[in-house]
């Protein structure tokens, strides 16, 4: 825990709806108040309350959740908020259900019946819509199509309004909140990924470091992290395959002091042998990346003009 823990008290923040299942929030937001530091960790594709008729609309709901989401990725953002007092949001709606890392408008129409598809200009749909992760995800290599049954637009709207639009009106507003507070504020947008293949004698990256080829926050950022991976002897790349989605786009706003910056993490190196379950290398990995968000708020000090600088050092450090 941080050196600025003992004077914050602690808050939940429940927030959104899950069309289908009454009663359960399509987020949660934790941390301490005042921060302890000014970031806040996002987990976006981690979520596993599938309504039951959303499993029924499904072919092969096992296989294609365990594909889809980044698999117990909030476990990890929970151990290491609560190690470095860091602020975090995550998503207890499924990615099947909508993708949170994805705008309103990417959408692929085809996934609709005629009489449901809007009767204005559509466009060309986005490479992420085409590749099958749109909005709501179509296809994912290995399993084929997801769905045997098209999607309502009604269904559609309940889900932009339940838990996309909250979900980024609460991951704004805490970005305030800290920037308020601290002069600066970071996200750090967590995600994992499937092993990336072997190709030639090099090392495999384990972890792949995205700010939208430098778009979404000050280059120092991104930099600080790939040296602390390289210092801990991790394999790590930036940008390719894996550059940031809707969330950096949406939220890094680097001159003005509001900085996001992607992060996707090798599934078996947290995972078991199935990539279903917590593995051996779990308690290893909350400590690394405990370490690497004190140094990303050490950087991000760096950057601040406003009072309290100083005692950010201390907390990062």
């Amino acid at each position: 825990m941080t050196r600025h823990a003992h004077d914050s008290d602690s808050f939940r923040k429940l927030g959104g709806i899950i069309p289908g299942t009454p009663g359960t929030h399509a987020w949660s937001l934790a941390g301490l108040k005042p921060s302890a530091i000014p970031i806040v960790i996002a987990v976006p594709h981690a979520g596993r309350a599938y309504p039951g008729p959303l499993l029924k609309a499904m072919r092969n709901p096992e296989a294609a959740a365990l594909r889809l989401e980044d698999r117990l990725a909030d476990s990890l953002g929970r151990a290491v908020a609560r190690e470095t007092g860091a602020t975090l949001l995550v998503a207890n709606a499924p990615r099947a259900m909508i993708d949170l890392n994805r705008a309103p408008e990417d959408i692929d129409w085809e996934m609709f019946g005629l009489d449901d598809r809007p009767n204005v200009a559509q466009g060309e749909p986005s490479r992420r819509a085409r590749s099958g992760l749109g909005l709501i995800p179509r296809r994912v290599p290995g399993t084929g199509e997801l769905w045997n049954r098209h999607h309502k637009s009604d269904e559609l709207t309940a889900r932009i309004v339940g838990i996309h639009l909250p979900y980024h009106q609460a991951l704004a507003g805490v970005l305030e909140e800290l920037h308020a507070r601290w002069g600066v504020a970071v996200l750090l947008d967590l995600h994992s990924m499937p092993p990336i293949p072997a190709r030639g004698a090099s090392a495999t990256a384990q972890f792949v470091t995205g700010d939208c080829f430098g778009a979404s926050c000050h280059a120092d950022l991104p930099s600080a992290m790939t040296s602390f991976l390289e210092e801990n002897g991790c394999a790590s790349a930036y940008n390719r395959p894996y550059a940031g989605g809707y969330a950096l786009e949406r939220h890094g706003d680097p001159p003005r002091g509001v900085h996001a910056v992607q992060l996707e993490i090798d599934r078996s190196i947290y995972l078991d042998a199935g990539l279903s379950r917590l593995g051996e290398g779990y308690p290893k990995l909350v400590k690394l990346l405990s370490g690497l968000v004190r140094r990303l708020a050490a950087e991000a000090m760096m950057m601040s003009d406003s009072a309290g600088v100083a005692g950010l050092r201390d907390a990062a450090e």
